[in-house]
């Protein structure tokens, strides 16, 4: 009994019995690491920039309008005058739904200001002059309605007269917003 005592702290004293522990602490501490699997990297494309799209009610009897208009904080003050020069003779809009989407590179994105109306976008690039060359699709339920090329710029929103509604009309608005 006395020798194996004695062979022990033998083999303490020398540190081989420390420096055997230590090895196979980290061999299986690198064997576990190696086993871990890693991390996906979750890249995001890449946007040409930020489109404000809604769907708007224009009527001329401004007791059709439901007083449920929603409003954002980034919406462009002067839109109802822009909207009744250009939708004449409508006096009176509401938005019925709204939507803010970033504009993706090579792929499609989609304004979607309602369940049954929204918007297809596939951006071409940017334009001349801080623009963005888009190509529109607009959406009714599962079928295209139109289709369009256009160069959308800040400040200059896009208005696409939609079917009649209810004693009115359904408008489509698109307003390009800073990257």
């Amino acid at each position: 009994m006395t020798t194996t005592f004695q062979r022990q702290n033998i083999f303490c004293k020398s540190g081989l019995w420390r420096r055997l522990c230590l090895s196979c602490v980290i061999w299986h501490a690198s064997f576990c690491l190696a086993q871990q699997p890693t991390p996906a990297v979750v890249r995001q494309p890449a946007t040409d920039g930020k489109v404000w799209g809604a769907l708007i009610y224009a009527t001329t009897d401004a007791d059709k309008l439901t007083g449920s208009a929603e409003q954002m904080p980034t919406t462009p003050q002067d839109l109802p005058a822009r909207l009744a020069k250009v939708f004449a003779p409508y006096t009176h809009f509401e938005i019925i739904g709204q939507h803010l989407q970033d504009v993706f590179r090579e792929y499609e994105s989609w304004v979607v200001p309602s369940r049954d109306l929204f918007l297809k976008i596939d951006s071409k690039g940017p334009a001349e002059d801080g623009g963005m060359n888009l190509h529109l699709q607009v959406w009714r339920e599962q079928q295209v309605v139109a289709k369009a090329d256009a160069i959308l710029r800040a400040g200059s929103p896009l208005f696409i007269g939609g079917p009649k509604w209810r004693g009115g009309q359904l408008l489509f608005v698109l307003e390009l917003r800073k990257k």
